[in-house]
């Protein structure tokens, strides 16, 4: 708690700062970029590697207010949708758009374009998209109907009061019907403050202002930058000599950051949960990890302490599937956590139980079980798979490191193209829609263990039904403790980490529990 009181004073001092002085127009945004992200195309990927840099290009029908610090249900404010009714018991969500919005290449905005973009998520119509991760979050959405050029109507199948934060998610952008799905992966066209210039595979990505944007007044940048820097050391340097007036976001572990502020003082940085967990992913449908006893005792391995104490200096937090508190509207206490098996602080009592199981399959000091870890090839993903890799040889489990290119990462998941991944997956809104039906689904194409249970899954949906926000709480909690029980994706930590930037960069505002949905930089300006 008193880490959270500090963080809000921080933040708001900050914003304070940025305030102080009237906003300038002009100047180019320079940012770092930890990868190469795998294509340009928001609605296909789900990656904060491609959201951060393209999501300005983009409009959604709302958003989370931008000026607030938490992103949460009741802070949902209008931009393409100027008002939303719901009538019908709450199954008919009407959306008023407005008027005189234009697409980038200057073709007008209209309904047609929401229908096409929702039509194409939810998996109404045939589409070109390569990938579709979160198509599950729209499972409630009946039909879609336009009725005339300004308004949209949404037909639920059943009531669902958190539907409007999965519209504010920076995933959900709208997309121009008249644009291919191929063209969005590479030259994306949307309504937002900046316009797409130039996207150099390796080396950068280039924004430029919107003078047509809707908004009056907005951008107050030229152009945004960003230069693809996978070294860190190489990141670091250039940031504090200046070279760079902002980090990519969560970029930096607690070390980096105190080495940046050590090396430029003047530099501010927010230390924040980032709305990421790191979790154990075993594919169920390839021998021998079909085997239940197999999959158990690689959880009884694990020691999700020593992961926040070595990535982080204990900075980590501990939990299941949903943020944990006071960040995390949605996450368990520390007292029901105590109830779950396997987060209990006895782990040689854990990995003791869990060589018992291999010994009993053949397996020992002297008969290993092979297997290969894949991960994605970027330091926090590594630096888990290495952790990880330590752990599973307590329970005769010998691994090696199969590290991955982004592109090939994504890909070989969603073709379930692997053993054993070490994945940091973030969901981006703090809402058990999101995290269930994405993750745990039956056929969900980000259900990467292919876990799959019926019963639960009507679980999914009463939960998503209800009003009473502690009755909901309690009924996910139980839901979470099963899937932890089930080993469907082993929760190993929830990830926190820095964004830092230079004083004459104003207007910044990332959102205490994400760092997803705050990157339209409509409002940042700089002081030159």
């Amino acid at each position: 708690m008193m880490r959270s009181r500090l963080w809000l004073a921080v933040a708001c001092l900050l914003a304070t700062m940025g305030s102080a002085v009237a906003q300038k127009q002009g100047g180019t945004l320079r940012v770092t970029h930890r990868d190469n992200p795998p294509s340009a195309s928001v609605l296909e990927e789900a990656t904060i590697s491609t959201l951060m840099p393209f999501m300005a290009v983009f409009n959604n029908l709302v958003v989370f207010d931008p000026a607030t610090r938490e992103n949460r249900l009741d802070r949902v404010v209008p931009d393409l949708a100027t008002s939303w009714a719901l009538t019908d018991d709450d199954r008919t969500l009407t959306f008023q758009l407005r008027d005189g919005v234009k697409w980038h290449d200057g073709k007008p905005f209209t309904s047609a374009d929401v229908k096409c973009t929702f039509d194409m998520l939810s998996g109404k119509v045939a589409s070109k998209m390569r990938k579709n991760p979160h198509k599950t979050w729209w499972f409630n959405v009946k039909d879609i109907a336009t009725d005339g050029d300004d308004k949209v109507v949404f037909h639920l199948n059943d009531p669902q009061p958190s539907i409007m934060a999965l519209f504010a998610a920076g995933f959900s952008p709208i997309y121009p019907c008249h644009v291919p799905a191929a063209e969005m992966r590479t030259h994306p066209i949307g309504t937002g403050p900046f316009k797409f210039v130039e996207f150099k595979q390796n080396e950068s990505i280039k924004l430029v202002r919107n003078p047509d944007y809707w908004k009056p007044g907005r951008p107050y940048l030229d152009a945004i930058e960003y230069t693809i820097i996978p070294n860190r050391a190489t990141m670091l340097l250039a940031m504090a000599t200046g070279k760079f007036d902002l980090t990519f976001t969560s970029d930096l572990t607690p070390e980096l950051m105190k080495s940046l502020q050590e090396q430029a003082p003047e530099t501010q940085c927010v230390l924040q949960p980032t709305g990421t967990q790191g979790n154990l992913l075993v594919n169920r449908e390839r021998p021998p990890f079909d085997n239940e006893q197999i999959r158990r005792a690689m959880v009884l391995s694990i020691d999700r302490k020593a992961f926040s104490d070595i990535l982080s200096r204990g900075i980590f937090d501990v939990g299941g599937v949903d943020l944990p508190p006071p960040e995390g509207r949605w996450g368990w206490s520390k007292e029901f956590m105590e109830t779950v098996p396997g987060y209990g602080a006895d782990v040689e009592k854990s990995r003791d139980e869990g060589r018992r199981i291999m010994k009993s399959l053949g397996y020992g000091p002297d008969n290993m079980l092979p297997l290969k870890v894949s991960t994605r090839n970027i330091p926090d993903y590594r630096d888990a798979a290495v952790i990880l890799i330590d752990h599973l040889k307590s329970v005769y489990i010998q691994a090696e490191l199969e590290p991955l290119d982004s592109s090939v990462w994504y890909a070989r998941l969603a073709r379930k193209d692997f053993s054993v991944g070490m994945n940091i997956q973030g969901i981006s809104i703090d809402d058990p829609d999101a995290t269930f039906f994405e993750n745990y689904l039956c056929g969900s194409e980000r259900n990467y263990t292919s876990y799959c249970n019926a019963d639960l899954e009507k679980k999914f949906h009463e939960q998503s039904q209800m009003k009473d926000l502690d009755a909901r709480r309690k009924l996910v909690w139980d839901i979470d403790k099963t899937l932890q029980m089930d080993a469907a994706r082993p929760v190993v930590f929830h990830a926190k980490a820095a964004t830092c930037w230079w004083p004459r960069v104003h207007g910044i505002n990332i959102a205490m529990n994400t760092i997803y949905n705050h990157w339209r930089f409509e409002d940042v300006w700089l002081d030159q």
